[in-house]
């Protein structure tokens, strides 16, 4: 899998994405604290440096260029000096930001953040959240009715500080339909009825929760708030980011896609939800497959938690993410002693364990469609593979072709699959009992009820999901094929 994600971050294009949303001006005071106020017990911060940032949809915009894209940023700011200092920080960026509006009644919003030693000691707040002025609403949708035809992709942004009024969505939303354009949405609020028409919604937890109205703190319950998500809006998807859950990919029709996160030294969660979705638009604009565009998003706002402040990512440190995580990735092929203790570690850190089993001897593409189905299972995916031995009791003397070793190698060498153990028994019955996955799937050809195991498996607590069946698609095909040409 790193292999492809690699391949395929190098060949993405230059998209041109527009940002609709809330700017905000982020500062930071960095400084040192080395004793108390004498005036009341707190902190005195000994201020060293001080620094302005492009927050809110501005750095949304900010990592798209940072990550490759053509952004332009349509959104308001307040008349004086913040307001121009914030549009100064974009232009230097190399963001359009023809479509910002100077909205006379309303200040540019300020997040300034007091940090000693790389910790956040205070933020304070200066906004004004209320709608735009219609002169500038007015000026806006001007604007946008013109930009929305020129871009391959929108992301909107919502801080709920004014400026995605309803008017403002109406209005893309209609625009984005009429030039068959993309929307995704960044949310916030307590109804998400005023996004109805976009594409998909990037909610964390919190935000899914407010606009479900429905506990999130299981798996279940975090689908059956998305599930209600997709129904209300009817949009493409629904991506929560989970934290250090990683993130959970719901579209109707399909199972949900789990990322899992990768364990790191966060400093600060500011802006990596930011960072996360524009990494989704920009992949998505360049026509990535959902779940490829879900695991490169989920690494980029990884990335970003271990920065301090709002922060961006480039292609580059995504790439060398990667192909770190590829070289201190453990060795998948393991005994089934050595991953009992694996397996409790991950579901310790709340993820799901996904079976299936197989000779796969000699891959194609049906034994490929199936693990790509029982990846999307769980967080994670063990396959078992007979032995040589125990292939030859079920095949015959002249099985199996690829020896043991080999198929686990080809096996481990795929993306979806995390963990290859070989089992000497004729059924994997005795292993399942000894990892306990809280899944297992087989392929369309079998019936629930006749899966080797689903009676154990449903007795701890586990479930039993049946891949899709590819017609045709058999080892003793392409065996006998051969033979043929013979």
């Amino acid at each position: 899998m790193i292999s492809r994600l690699s391949e395929l971050l190098r060949t993405l294009g230059k998209p041109r994405i527009l940002v609709v949303g809330d700017l905000l001006l982020d500062r930071y005071l960095w400084g040192k604290v080395d004793r108390i106020s004498p005036e009341a017990p707190v902190p005195v911060l000994n201020i060293v440096r001080e620094e302005e940032r492009a927050g809110g949809a501005a750095n949304v915009a900010c990592n798209l260029v940072a990550l490759g894209a053509s952004a332009s940023l349509a959104g308001a700011i307040g008349p004086g000096a913040p307001g121009e200092r914030l549009v100064g920080l974009l232009r230097e960026a190399g963001i359009d930001t023809r479509g910002i509006v100077v909205d006379p009644g309303r200040p540019t919003p300020i997040k300034t953040r007091c940090i000693a030693q790389s910790q956040q000691m205070l933020r304070v707040d200066r906004e004004l959240a209320a709608p735009l002025a219609k002169a500038a609403e007015k000026k806006l949708l001007r604007h946008l009715q013109q930009a929305v035809a020129k871009v391959d992709l929108v992301l909107l942004s919502d801080y709920n500080k004014g400026v995605l009024t309803d008017a403002i969505l109406a209005a893309i939303m209609r625009a984005a339909k009429k030039h068959g354009k993309p929307v995704v949405v960044g949310p916030k609020g307590l109804s998400y009825d005023k996004y109805a028409g976009c594409t998909g919604v990037v909610p964390n937890l919190k935000e899914l929760a407010l606009a479900t109205g429905l506990a999130v703190g299981t798996d279940a319950g975090v689908r059956a708030a998305a599930s209600a998500l997709l129904r209300d809006l009817g949009c493409g998807f629904v991506l929560v980011t989970r934290g250090d859950r990683g993130m959970s990919l719901f579209r109707e029709g399909s199972d949900p896609f789990h990322v899992p996160s990768r364990p790191r030294q966060v400093y600060d969660v500011a802006g990596a939800g930011d960072t996360s979705v524009a990494t989704l638009g920009l992949a998505l604009a360049c026509g990535a497959a959902a779940e490829d565009a879900v695991r490169l998003a989920n690494a980029a706002g990884g990335i970003a938690v271990t920065k301090v402040g709002v922060a961006t990512v480039s292609r580059a440190e995504i790439q060398a993410d990667l192909e770190e995580e590829h070289s201190t990735r453990p060795e998948k092929v393991r005994t089934a002693t050595e991953l009992v203790p694996v397996l409790a570690a991950a579901r310790a850190r709340g993820e799901t364990v996904a079976f299936t089993n197989g000779c796969f001897d000699i891959l194609h593409a049906g034994h490929v469609r199936t693990l790509h189905f029982a990846r999307s299972q769980g967080d994670l995916l063990v396959v078992g593979i007979n032995s040589d031995a125990s292939v030859r009791r079920l095949k015959g003397a002249q099985r199996p072709i690829v020896p043991e070793r080999e198929r686990a190698a080809v096996l481990a060498a795929l993306q979806d699959v995390d963990h290859v153990v070989i089992f000497g028994e004729d059924t994997p019955v005795e292993l399942m009992a000894l990892l306990k996955p809280d899944v297992i799937v087989k392929g369309g050809d079998y019936t629930a009820d006749k899966v080797v195991g689903a009676a154990a498996v449903k007795a701890w607590g586990g479930r039993v999901a049946m891949a899709p069946l590819q017609k045709g698609a058999s080892t003793t095909n392409i065996v006998e094929k051969i033979r043929r040409l013979k």
